[in-house]
């Protein structure tokens, strides 16, 4: 997707037949279960199937293309016995499970809501991922955020929650870039800058209070989420190799 073009409503003209667009960008929906690496752009190309446009149908074939020009790439699920975070230049041990979280703040310029994202790992697969709109505007960086966290804290949660990944009792960590965030999931003196911030989401103080879960920082650089909340053109393939796509020349034509 280009990063210097942003889709808006009515940015052309209306398809004349709009059911082709709708049937496309409901493949790509399916093809995001195997490519997390499309999550973003095929999650903007979707808020726009009530009325697409010229524009729009743009879009959704430069992802086609880009589908086309990397039918060699593939999630690489693996064995791995050593869960090493490898975004550092460091090693950092972890617990076997492990999530990034992530929010672009109003990025959406028609309603101004935010985009949230998150990439859950056990040990160096990754395992669940998301691109997606948050239902309420959000008043502050913090705000948006603190609800990406809730939203992947939850998806912690219901993975801790099925015995066949055998994971252990170890609490999971989550890396956030904001560092208002991260101090607002452990202290409760933020009473000014908080008020607005829907109870549904305190939960998440919950947790770390309990010793389920740790929160920490992370620079935006080693930001793996980041890739599901905007379009980092300049370390994209960086993002994308993260996500264990790998390229493997064997797959080509298979898909």
């Amino acid at each position: 997707m280009s990063t210097s073009h942003v889709l808006l409503p009515d940015d052309s003209p209306l398809l004349d037949d709009p059911s082709h667009y709708r049937q496309t960008v409901g493949a790509l929906q399916y093809g995001t279960l195997s490519r997390p690496d499309i999550a973003f752009a095929v999650n903007r190309v979707c808020q726009f199937m009530h009325a697409p446009t010229e524009n729009h149908w743009s879009a959704v074939k430069r992802i086609l293309r880009y589908l086309k020009g990397t039918t060699n790439m593939g999630l690489w699920i693996h064995h791995n016995t050593g869960y090493r975070l490898q975004a550092f230049s460091d090693s950092h041990w972890l617990t076997d499970l492990r999530a990034f979280s992530n929010s672009d703040w109003v990025g959406c310029p028609v309603d101004r809501r935010s985009t949230g994202g998150f990439a859950i790992y056990l040990g160096s697969n990754l395992i669940s991922w998301s691109a997606k709109k948050q239902k309420t505007v959000s008043r502050s960086s913090t705000e948006s955020e603190y609800k990406a966290i809730a939203d992947t804290v939850a998806e912690l949660l219901w993975l801790k929650s099925l015995h066949e990944f055998g994971l252990d009792s170890g609490a999971p960590t989550l890396w956030c870039d904001n560092l208002g965030a991260t101090y607002l999931t452990a202290n409760l003196v933020f009473h000014a800058r908080t008020k607005h911030v829907e109870v549904d989401y305190h939960f998440v103080r919950e947790q770390v209070s309990q010793g389920k879960l740790n929160v920490k920082f992370i620079s935006t650089g080693d930001q793996i989420a980041d890739i599901f909340t905007k379009l980092p053109s300049e370390k994209f393939n960086f993002l994308r190799s993260k996500l264990q796509i790998a390229d493997r020349p064997e797959l080509a034509g298979v898909y």
